[in-house]
């Protein structure tokens, strides 16, 4: 939804069906095509490229991707690191290389990586170089920092022999001289103009392969650069709200900015950035996208924050099954609510349901409708069967889940 329509919504007064007075639901057509109209996301159209063998930009799906924290010369430690990363659903990888030793490892880490891998450089040109030849998918830079233009002219033939994509990625925090003297700070205006100096770099060799981010920590700042930057190029975005935080405040601070984009169209592959394990950060960023129906996988548990009514400890229920259910890949929705307040009508949106009942007994619904009952001491097992089972049929061909039939998957 467009930002002024969120505000819109915002600001409106709720009239007794439901919508704002200044919006008025919308019939379906070609140009309004879903379900439920109010929950389509209209995407920034831009062309393509690939990282590797996965396309970004244009259409594609939204990829997450993450960033290793071990040494990366020390290949075997990065491989297992890298290896969690995928299990947990990262679609890209990022590795710092910093060093002649960084580089040198980097061929067997791309061997081994299942994803694409991007080598992220800084400063010193011949590090891209010998990145590109190792097997990079693409290379995270500055042009500005590379040097001059005859050396960033290299940097560019080596990754065109090499089929790599390059990602300008401007930061806040490291912004050019010459700009913080003519901005006074890091600002919108300032983040965008860099990123259009260095854009104009790669095109006046001839590359075109390439994304851009405009990072900030200042969650306020990022989101107007990016803003700003989706409406002066063609080329795909890539997001994240940089230095975000621990695990709580940068998972708050990433949903506020990358939520804020995404549900207005901007973005084609994201990074949570947390001080937190990697495989943490692709978990966040998946959650980001399926909270806005943009892309499914696992579970999506909706569950009650749970009080005296419940009839079952609903915290440590979730807490369990979240656990007992993170092999699962195939994307569905399981609700989780402790009485019959809410319970009912959530278990009628989801694909297996469970409500708290007395007695120890506890009603399931198996695709919105009520099924069976079953007791305290055997639900979480049950529970695991049950989304098992229909992640099986759903894999089979056999049946659809709740939230595509509601238009809540991508």
């Amino acid at each position: 939804m467009p930002a002024h329509r969120l505000c819109q919504v915002a600001a409106g007064r709720l009239k007794s069906g439901g919508y704002p007075l200044s919006i008025e639901p919308e019939p379906m057509s070609d140009h309004n095509p879903g379900l439920r109209p109010w929950r389509d996301i209209a995407r920034r159209q831009c062309r393509q490229i690939m990282v590797g063998d996965v396309p970004v930009g244009g259409g594609a799906p939204i990829t997450v991707q993450t960033m290793t924290n071990t040494l990366t010369s020390d290949a075997v430690a990065t491989i297992d690191q890298i290896r969690r990363c995928e299990e947990a659903g990262a679609d890209l990888i990022r590795v710092s290389c910093p060093d002649t030793d960084s580089t040198a490892a980097l061929g067997k880490i791309v061997r081994a990586a299942r994803v694409p891998i991007i080598a992220d450089i800084h400063f010193h040109y011949k590090r891209a170089l010998e990145a590109a030849d190792a097997g990079a998918a693409c290379l995270r830079i500055n042009p500005g920092n590379i040097g001059s233009s005859e050396r960033v002219g290299e940097v560019v033939r080596a990754a065109k022999a090499n089929g790599c994509a390059i990602r300008i990625g401007v930061n806040a925090g490291s912004l050019e001289k010459d700009l913080l003297e003519k901005y006074g700070e890091p600002c919108p205006e300032a983040l965008v103009e860099s990123a259009l100096d260095h854009i104009k770099l790669l095109q006046d060799h001839d590359f075109h392969d390439y994304k851009v981010a405009v990072k900030a920590s200042d969650v306020f700042l990022a989101v107007a650069a990016y803003m700003q930057l989706a409406d002066a190029i063609d080329c795909p975005l890539h997001l994240g709200i940089t230095e975000a935080g621990g695990l709580i405040g940068g998972t708050v601070k990433s949903a506020l900015g990358i939520g804020n984009l995404l549900w207005a169209g901007i973005g084609d592959t994201i990074r949570v950035s947390l001080s937190a394990e990697p495989e943490e950060e692709v978990r966040v960023g998946y959650e980001i996208l399926k909270s806005l129906g943009l892309r499914t996988r696992g579970v999506r548990v909706v569950s009650c924050p749970s009080c005296a009514r419940q009839g079952f400890d609903v915290i440590r229920t979730v807490q369990a099954l979240e656990e007992a259910l993170s092999h699962i890949k195939t994307p569905m929705s399981l609700s989780v609510l402790g009485c019959v307040v809410n319970g009912p009508g959530e278990a009628r949106e989801t694909d297996i349901g469970i409500t708290g009942g007395g007695n120890g007994k506890h009603m399931v619904y198996l695709s919105g409708v009520t099924d069976h009952h079953v007791a305290d001491a055997d639900m979480i097992a049950h529970v695991v069967k049950l989304v098992e089972a229909k992640a099986a049929e759903i894999d089979a061909g056999q049946s659809v889940s709740m939230d595509v039939a509601h238009g809540k998957a991508a």
